[in-house]
């Protein structure tokens, strides 16, 4: 199945505790249906210290399931992704105001 959301893409989250924030997709993992956004889920982690790097509680953004994100239209909306053919590509496109998202 085609990918809806992709790294880079700015997405808002439609639940749980993080709900109508707003962030950019850093990588995505399809097989377990979850990604990891940028300031979104962020959990604090104790690492320590090593030669390259200082220890300590370091905030992590962990991952969110693909179900709770949607992707944000033009208008700063959430909208849902559908896919269309133009000319010999196949492309995404925001469902609400019918705009391609992929150039």
């Amino acid at each position: 199945m085609a990918a809806k959301l992709k790294k880079g893409d700015e997405v808002i989250v439609l639940a749980g505790k993080d709900k109508g924030k707003k962030g950019t997709i850093q990588s995505v993992d399809p097989k377990a249906g979850k990604a990891v956004v940028e300031g979104i889920n962020v959990a604090i982690r104790a690492t320590r210290q090593s030669q390259t790097s200082q220890g300590g509680r370091i905030p992590k953004a962990m991952p969110i399931q693909l179900s709770n994100l949607s992707l944000v239209d033009a208008n700063g909306k959430p909208t849902r992704v559908g896919f269309k053919i133009e000319g010999d590509k196949k492309v995404r496109f925001a469902k609400t105001t019918g705009d391609v998202i992929d150039a």
